[in-house]
């Protein structure tokens, strides 16, 4: 009676007893069935028995009780089975024993999830566009147009017009899906050259609205059409209002200016060859070697270290000392070793050094001092570019947005700092704060600059500064590819110029 051959060549017993074992050896076993919340299994929610002829499998939770039969394993490994199973009315499916513990179970969780909150997602579209026909909808990756797996995406069609869809899940960040979903948004208008594709909505969770609703409102309002939604745990959505998520979360702190008699405990230090010495905001001062900070001084006190600071009284100057010159030997741009971990470490740091060195270079009008970094200062953490204040010779600020490596979110994570220099500029907190002493601050917004190695712009930066407000002032400034060695700019480039 159980004795007949299954999916794989194995008998019944056979496949109970390969789940009885893949069951017993998992850390974190689980269950999943496509499209359905995973369940968490315990031996104290999951029982497998004969009914009959047949090979049944039933596990529960609060929420729901699950009961298939087993027709058999169609691959297995370390990290889950794939069964087949019999559903209602005699059809085949799919479903999966994993073991979260491992990568491979964890990812087919996560797929699972993603999934699920693409159903979610269809609901929204169906409620918000209950005349379009959804023609599209995806949670699959597409590496080559740059379509994240993370960000459930869609196409609605009446007759010649569409929009594109993008939504957020809870867990992932809703500032990221403004720029997948203006890389989707490009890629439609792309590919449906007999469709209008009017515009663009974001679906992001309720509470959470407020960096999508600032990027959109610094967009192009002639280039598309911008809807935001926000969903609730229950699936209840509402429209938002973009113009309501004006107070940002950003502060400015008073400009410390450093004392001007330096003590000699390290005077001695910043004179040593590669040392440069950066006056921060707060009235600090950063010793750093191209770039990585090693030692931080504050009235007379100086701290050293790399990733623990410790004092550096006069019995361990000799300390600091073979600390800058360990980490001028291995950060020299001729650097025999380009693998050594001091020469790759943190290369916008040492990117932001060559760029406050020749800052007139990267442009002709800023002047090379003063120059801030890292302010004004965001609420919600550090973010994934260095960025530099400046002014030019006529008073007008300047924004630095630097990255090494390529990076698809840099033209929005730059906008965002843009968003809150401005907002302290109208409020003319610069200058009652103590930047920029002496220099009268002009009024207009400030211009914008993105500087990274030439090859290193990510292909869909172009599109994103497409949708940028023509308000926006930015320019794209790309470097040689020997940057360390000395800046010489490949190319400047308005907006969303293309290289020729």
């Amino acid at each position: 009676m159980a004795s007949a051959l299954r999916v794989d060549g194995r008998s019944a017993e056979e496949v109970r007893k390969a789940i009885e074992d893949f069951f017993s050896q998992c850390r974190q076993p689980a269950l999943l069935e496509p499209g359905e919340e995973l369940i968490h299994l315990t031996a104290d929610n999951f029982a497998l028995e004969f009914r009959g002829s047949r090979l049944t499998l039933q596990a529960w939770d609060r929420a729901r009780n699950l009961t298939r039969r087993i027709a058999g394993i169609q691959k297995a490994s370390a990290a889950r089975l794939e069964l087949v199973v019999e559903r209602f009315g005699g059809r085949e499916g799919e479903m999966f024993l994993l073991d979260l513990s491992r990568r491979a179970g964890l990812e087919t969780g996560k797929r699972s999830a993603r999934l699920i909150f693409r159903e979610r997602f269809r609901l929204f579209l169906r409620r918000q566009f209950p005349e379009w026909n959804l023609a599209e909808i995806s949670a699959e990756p597409n590496l080559e147009f740059s379509l994240s797996p993370a960000f459930p995406r869609a196409f609605l069609r009446s007759g010649q017009h569409g929009w594109a869809a993008i939504g957020c899940p809870l867990e992932s960040d809703p500032g990221e899906v403004v720029s997948f979903g203006l890389i989707w948004l490009s890629y439609l208008r792309a590919r449906e050259s007999r469709v209008v594709i009017e515009g663009l909505a974001v679906y992001v969770p309720i509470g959470r609205e407020q960096t999508a609703a600032l990027r959109l409102l610094c967009l192009d309002g002639s280039a598309a059409r911008f809807e935001l939604f926000a969903y609730s745990p229950e699936d209840y959505v509402v429209r938002i209002d973009p113009r309501d998520h004006g107070n940002l979360d950003t502060r400015l702190e008073p400009c410390r200016h450093l004392a001007s008699d330096t003590p000699d405990t390290w005077r001695e230090i910043a004179s040593l060859p590669g040392v440069e010495l950066v006056r921060k905001h707060n009235g600090a001062a950063s010793l750093r070697v191209r770039g990585m900070e090693f030692a931080e001084t504050s009235g007379t006190d100086l701290l050293f270290g790399l990733d623990r600071r410790q004092p550096a009284h006069k019995s361990r100057l000799a300390e600091v000392q073979c600390l800058a010159e360990e980490l001028d030997r291995a950060r020299s741009p001729r650097a025999a070793d380009r693998d050594h971990p001091l020469y790759r470490r943190n290369p916008e740091a040492w990117l932001e050094s060559q760029v406050r060195a020749q800052i007139e270079t990267i442009h002709a009008a800023l002047l090379p001092e003063p120059i801030y970094g890292q302010v004004p200062a965001f609420a919600g953490g550090e973010r994934g570019v260095l960025d530099l204040l400046a002014v030019d010779r006529s008073g007008r600020l300047t924004v630095i947005e630097l990255k090494a490596t390529a990076d698809l979110h840099l033209p929005l994570q730059a906008l965002d700092y843009w968003i809150r220099v401005k907002w302290h500029l109208d409020r003319r907190e610069f200058t009652a704060h103590g930047y920029f002493p002496g220099i009268e601050l002009r009024p207009d917004p400030p211009r914008l600059l993105l500087v990274s190695p030439s090859l290193e712009f990510h292909p869909t930066t172009e599109s994103i500064l497409g949708f940028y407000s023509r308000l926006i002032e930015v320019e794209r400034v790309g470097l040689g590819v020997e940057w360390r060695k000395g800046l010489e700019v490949m190319f400047r480039l308005s907006g969303a110029e293309r290289p020729r």
